[in-house]
């Protein structure tokens, strides 16, 4: 089933959060004065780079996933029930990465059998 972004949306919002995140670092402008003199500066400097970077980098990668949208729900994992119909809605969780939180866009199915919820993944 087709992800929720393209490749080109995904790296245009990538790059966009890397420069952002780069220009806080290291501006472009030349006479703009650059932060921190230690080296743990530059080590807390490059930790809010990647806290900025990374958690984009699995939102985008997960949009871009072949099962981010799936036409059926499948099977109930909880008790097998093939009458199990996919809710309109989506959620979007917010999930603690090492780097930060991403949010990352969910389907939800029910089962009619069980009254299960879960969230569908492709065969």
């Amino acid at each position: 089933m087709p992800a929720r972004t393209t490749r080109k949306e995904a790296r245009e919002r990538l790059l966009k959060t890397m420069m952002d995140a780069l220009e806080r670092i290291i501006p472009e402008d030349e006479s703009e004065p650059l932060g921190g003199s230690i080296f743990a500066d530059w080590e807390d400097q490059a930790d809010a780079f990647k806290r900025a970077v990374i958690p984009t980098l699995l939102e985008e990668r997960a949009a871009l996933a072949a099962n981010a949208v799936v036409a059926d729900g499948g099977p109930c994992p909880y008790c097998g029930c093939e009458s199990v119909y996919l809710e309109k809605q989506t959620t979007r969780p917010e999930l603690l990465t090492p780097d930060g939180p991403a949010v990352i866009e969910k389907q939800q199915c029910r089962c009619r059998g069980c009254g299960g919820s879960f969230s569908p993944s492709e065969p």
